[in-house]
């Protein structure tokens, strides 16, 4: 693999007049070009809308290479995977079932928190109840990417909380160029107890789920990530359905000392990159000694790292290496980021963390590695991205809950209530509305 030398992200400093423009033009994200793939998406998605099934296989033979006659060849059983368990290595399956259990952990204490998924109410001071309904949603679907790699950990992280959630159910479509499936994708999809599996990708599964087939069930909400056509249509169809977010490229921004190791901050720049060109790190320091270890470290790994050239174009577009004059000044930029993966490498991480407003997932303390996150941790892996954390959250069980309010009225409640009511109606102009209110008064 040839990589280019001086191949090292873009160095900036907080104490140069030109700062704040080239901070700003890091940040920006090439835009992926929707409106090139817009009128083909549309199309698609009219078509399986129209079609159903018969539109499916077309576009799985179209696409992925694959030459099944009917659309029947397209569903993987429930026995097909779970025979998957007994055929993968037994490591992996460990690996696999330990970071379920972590992930199925963490979700159920985050429900316990977040309410513990039950309906609640109270009694006012009249005798009426008030409160809220909570259920799981009754489908959902999930995509998990099939095409260049496999990733059983994105149905880890999607399947596992809205099971904690007590979804219905869970159906998941996965693409598989050339007819091939992984086994520990399918060994996992039974582990995380999905209930259908279908081998469609694309726009056309996004349709699938959104709108249903003769096989494929229509489902209340998307989630999990893919290409700019996965990315395109659930943009299209939301409305139709929910979706979790539109991802964009994975990033990593890291506040670092002297007392954390430089290699480790290296590969931890690594791992992002390795994700695609777009993917973004950044490392942030008061130590120009730290950078300079980091941006010699960058050159000298790069060329032994099995997608170096990925990694490269990553580091070179979007890196950077940015020396602030103090970590209060890190912070700053942290919150301006908005990152979807903060390290604190620091050997008093506490004393930023609580200054923290803006970030997907925060890693604290030099022993935390970023890659955790990603597949052992516990918290779901589905991170806003894209600056979006400003307004976003990572995905968790509250994201496959729908809540009713709940309003029951005693009868000197309804005299009062409907007082109030019949008044600001009439304030507002809406007769029949004050009337509702004004015949439960009189009744």
């Amino acid at each position: 693999m040839a990589i280019p030398k001086n191949s090292t992200p873009r160095r900036l400093s907080t104490s140069s007049a030109s700062f704040a423009e080239e901070f700003s033009a890091l940040l920006s994200v090439q835009e992926d070009n929707h409106e090139n793939v817009l009128a083909d998406v549309r199309t698609i998605l009219k078509n399986v809308k129209d079609n159903g099934d018969a539109a499916l296989l077309e576009y799985s033979n179209q696409f992925d290479g694959v030459s099944a006659e009917t659309f029947a060849e397209l569903e993987i059983s429930k026995q097909q995977m779970a025979s998957a368990v007994e055929s993968i290595d037994p490591i992996v399956l460990e690996a696999l079932s330990q970071s379920i259990e972590r992930v199925r952990s963490y979700h159920q204490k985050q429900k316990e928190a977040y309410g513990n998924q039950v309906d609640w109410s109270y009694e006012d001071e009249f005798g009426n109840q008030l409160g809220q309904l909570v259920r799981g949603m009754e489908r959902v679907g999930i995509y998990a990417p099939g095409g260049k790699a496999a990733y059983p950990s994105s149905i880890i992280m999607t399947a596992v909380p809205a099971r904690v959630a007590e979804v219905g159910e869970l159906i998941l479509t996965v693409p598989t160029p050339g007819g091939e499936i992984n086994p520990s994708l399918l060994a996992t999809a039974h582990l995380c107890g999905v209930d259908r599996l279908f081998t469609i990708g694309g726009a056309q599964a996004i349709g699938a789920l959104a709108y249903g087939t003769e096989t494929v069930p229509r489902v209340d909400k998307i989630v999990g990530p893919g290409n700019i056509y996965v990315a395109t249509a659930k943009s299209i169809v939301f409305g139709d359905v929910g979706i979790d977010m539109i991802a964009g490229p994975s990033e990593i921004a890291i506040v670092a000392d002297s007392s954390v190791d430089p290699e480790w901050l290296t590969m931890d720049m690594f791992a992002q990159a390795e994700h695609d060109e777009l993917a973004q790190s950044v490392l942030i320091s008061a130590d120009s000694v730290l950078l300079d270890k980091v941006a010699a470290l960058i050159e000298e790994r790069m060329s032994v790292m099995a997608r170096g050239d990925i990694i490269n174009k990553a580091m070179t577009d979007r890196g950077a290496l940015i020396l602030v004059r103090s970590n209060e000044e890190a912070l700053t930029l942290i919150n301006q980021m908005a990152p979807e993966h903060l390290e604190l490498c620091l050997e008093n991480p506490d004393e930023l963390l609580s200054g923290v407003r803006n970030a997907g997932a925060v890693f604290v303390g030099k022993h935390t590695a970023e890659v955790v996150g990603d597949y052992s941790a516990g918290p779901s892996h589905v991170l806003p991205t894209s600056g979006t954390a400003r307004f976003a959250s990572p995905l968790g069980v509250y994201d496959f809950q729908v809540r009713s309010s709940l309003v029951r009225c005693s009868r000197e409640g309804a005299i009062q209530l409907n007082r109030a009511a019949s008044i600001i109606a009439r304030t507002e102009g809406l007769e029949a509305h004050a009337l509702s209110a004004e015949l439960r008064v009189q009744g």
